[in-house]
């Protein structure tokens, strides 16, 4: 008996020791692999990769709206305005549809992907920060430290957490991206990028996004033109990145930040 709730134990400390190793949190950088124009008339609220193309949401009343952008050239390949009382933000593929948010005006727009014909809107009551699909269920943002859960057909909230760094509650997530297991947010005013565990609510890694304009380019940003969009390539398991009015788009991977 003895033998075997010492061996019960040892399992059982094993496996909060790998449990631990798993959620260990992480100091990364993004790692330049190419660059390629970006519009710098937009102000960009979402951005998603799917199958070699890139779709992107912009923002600012009376200049927001859903486009397809080639990646190489930054060329818009089509393009459907919002009209000008909402301000575009967030943008999540859901099949064959594109789900766009509003900032203030509580609706999200649902359009074909194939030719942005709209196919109806969704209400909900908070602001409309980020939004990402992760194949079940949607994942939004409103400014604020909560990270909701929707379903992806009726838009109702299923779900919500608290996302924190260091136990402490963070605010301010923006633009994300669903991944795995885990949900990427821009941190809005920053260059700051944190992978959080979508179930938990727990900042996992924080990655340091800083560097990627050059000092000229930076110079020439408003003060609120920040980082903001963030898309996944699965295929090459890369990153691209961008900013409202940036004039370049960044494809990277992430890295362990060299100790200081």
């Amino acid at each position: 008996m003895i033998r075997t709730q010492t061996l019960m134990l040892m399992l059982f400390t094993s496996v909060l020791l790998l449990t631990g190793c798993r959620q260990r949190f992480q100091e990364l950088s993004a790692e330049v692999i190419a660059s390629f124009p970006h519009d710098p008339t937009a102000y960009t609220q979402g951005l998603l990769f799917y199958k070699g193309r890139l779709f992107e949401s912009t923002g600012i009343s009376g200049a927001s709206s859903v486009r397809e952008v080639v990646i190489e050239s930054g060329n818009i390949e089509r393009l459907r305005p919002l009209e000008p009382q909402y301000f575009g933000e967030g943008l999540a593929r859901v099949g064959n549809r594109l789900i766009q948010l509003t900032w203030q005006r509580g609706r999200a727009f649902v359009y074909d992907l194939e030719t942005f014909d709209p196919l109806g809107a969704h209400r909900y009551v908070t602001e409309g920060w980020g939004l990402c699909h992760d194949g079940d269920h949607l994942y939004m943002t409103d400014g604020s430290s909560t990270l909701f859960r929707r379903d992806p057909d009726s838009f109702e909230e299923e779900e919500s957490v608290t996302v924190k760094l260091r136990g402490e509650p963070l605010i301010r997530l923006n633009e994300l991206e669903c991944v795995g297991e885990h949900v990427y947010a821009n941190v809005w005013l920053t260059d700051t990028i944190v992978r959080i565990d979508k179930q938990s609510g727990r900042v996992v890694a924080e990655i340091d996004a800083s560097g990627l304009l050059s000092d000229e380019e930076r110079d020439a940003l408003l003060p609120g033109e920040v980082l903001n969009g963030i898309a996944y390539n699965s295929e090459s398991e890369t990153f691209y990145l961008t900013g409202k009015h940036w004039p370049r788009l960044f494809e990277v991977r992430w890295v362990a930040r060299p100790s200081s």
